[in-house]
């Protein structure tokens, strides 16, 4: 997955979870010194989005735009960290077949209606049916990455829906894309969400086949 252009810049701040303020470099005669950017992750990303951190913006050739530019990225110490919440199903669906357990995959449906959730994907292959959840991950601490950042209801709804796929014979899936490198291993968040990192317990003992991935390689998992 490739950004058309990108420029670099300074965070100063959020007011909303749309929003950001940037200082972009090379600009600082601009008025304030401020430009009012787009942030593509309504996550809270408190860990990430802190005053002075490095981000990095994609820019907008659209002229009927608010914003010219969408934070997309942002660099935690030696990581750079992909913070645009677009990119991880899209990467789903281009890289799916590279993981083994998926490589008889010859069809992809994107938003796939199953119960009163939308699946992110739903693989067909060889006679058989996938239902795949995508969650992007961008908490890390200490080279351990988590999910959620922030309690989702939402999220725990799906978990449950997969679960309660296995009675329709269909192949549920948790796939964690994790967006930097050089991590030890995944754990759900239980301290900041514990009803998802519950589902995601019961999803293991029931079955559901969970996986995690940085943009390289598999990553241990630890529920």
């Amino acid at each position: 997955m490739k950004y058309d252009r990108v420029i670099s810049s300074t965070f100063v701040d959020r007011p909303n979870r749309f929003i950001a303020h940037v200082k972009i470099k090379g600009k600082e005669d601009v008025p304030e010194g401020v430009t009012r950017v787009h942030v593509k992750n309504t996550g809270q990303c408190k860990e990430l989005l802190v005053p002075g951190a490095d981000v990095f913006l994609s820019v907008s050739d659209n002229p009927t735009r608010r914003t010219k530019y969408d934070l997309i990225a942002v660099r935690k110490g030696r990581r750079l960290i992909n913070m645009d919440s677009q990119i991880p199903n899209d990467i789903a669906e281009e890289g799916l077949r590279r993981i083994p357990f998926f490589s008889a995959v010859e069809t992809i449906t994107r938003e796939y209606r199953y119960g009163n959730s939308r699946i992110d994907i739903m693989a067909e292959g060889a006679g058989k049916r996938y239902l795949i959840e995508v969650k992007g991950v961008t908490l890390e601490n200490d080279g351990v990455v988590s999910f959620p950042d922030a309690p989702t209801e939402r999220g725990a709804k799906h978990v449950r829906e997969l679960i309660g796929s296995l009675k329709d014979s269909y192949i549920p899936c948790l796939l964690f894309v994790i967006q930097m490198d050089d991590v030890e291993y995944f754990e759900p968040a239980r301290s900041i969400d514990p009803v998802f990192s519950q589902a995601l317990e019961d999803a293991k003992g029931a079955g559901v086949q969970i996986f995690a991935y940085t943009l390289k390689d598999p990553v241990e998992i630890r529920i």
